[in-house]
């Protein structure tokens, strides 16, 4: 056959565009890709390294052995896991449903493709651990400690041992968090408010009870300088003492302004008033 032959012109260079399609192919930013050689992995392009210097990159066109080697994409993003609503219950007996979230990113693209095969398997598998490590977790707190602050602490403690699980799937649990930890709607859910209200209204009146007491610590030894005070002041003065005495019951017996008194002219209780002051 001879390549003048118009028929045969066109199949060679058909059978060249192939080769040069198949041959090769693109990676972009959010990828990383496998290269298989008769179906076993070959090389790893564009791989997750997290302390790759920035800009550089694997990203681009890249050549393969036609028919002889394969492609398989794996995402190099952080991926949300989807998960259900779990119910847990707590050490105070409470049955509380769960709503949490996780996002996790393939770092170990060989790995996870000789483990599992695929990201969703992966995905799954991580679901599924995260799952009972959130049940085994979240059921040694009460109901409370799941509405804390604390449960951050929690959430990374959980994160951690899922992520030495992960590392068998090639892939990193980036983050974990519960969105909502509710009761279930109906008697559960009064009955554990009035529990919650009985135990913060007995919380109130110890507390109350505990100032009580210190108020009244406080007063009597504050009752016990006073009266120190008075008798240091007094000792050094008896005729002040009596005076200051003295002006206090007229005081408490003329408080009203209406009251009578009928004592003869040389009582001890009208000395003030004779002027036999010593």
């Amino acid at each position: 056959m001879s390549l003048k032959n118009p028929i045969v012109l066109l199949a060679v260079l058909f059978v060249l565009l192939l080769l040069a399609v198949t041959s090769v192919f693109r990676v972009s930013e959010t990828q990383q890709v496998i290269i298989t050689r008769l179906g076993d992995p070959d090389r790893i392009v564009n791989a997750y390294d997290p302390n790759a210097p920035y800009g550089r990159t694997g990203a681009g066109l890249h050549l393969k052995v036609p028919f002889l080697e394969d492609v398989i994409y794996v995402d190099k993003r952080v991926m949300d896991l989807d998960m259900e609503q779990q119910t847990v219950l707590s050490t105070d007996q409470l049955r509380v449903v769960v709503d949490a979230f996780a996002r996790f990113r393939i770092t170990d693209p060989l790995q996870m493709y000789q483990s599992v095969g695929t990201e969703e398997r992966a995905a799954t598998q991580l679901s599924q651990i995260l799952t009972s490590r959130l049940r085994n977790e979240l059921g040694r707190q009460n109901f409370a400690a799941l509405l804390s602050p604390e449960r951050g602490d929690l959430m990374e403690t959980i994160q951690r041992s899922v992520n030495q699980a992960a590392q068998r799937y090639g892939a990193e649990l980036v983050d974990v968090r519960i969105k909502r930890a509710d009761l279930p709607p109906g008697q559960p859910l009064e009955s554990a408010f009035a529990r919650m209200r009985t135990a913060r209204e007995q919380e109130a009146r110890r507390i109350r009870a505990e100032g009580d007491r210190q108020a009244r610590v406080i007063r009597a030894e504050a009752d016990a300088e006073a009266a120190r005070i008075y008798a240091e002041s007094f000792g050094k003065d008896e005729d002040f003492y009596e005076f200051y005495r003295a002006m206090q019951a007229y005081q408490t017996t003329f408080e009203d302004g209406n009251a009578s008194v009928v004592l003869s002219p040389d009582n001890e209780f009208l000395e003030q008033f004779q002027g036999n002051v010593r």
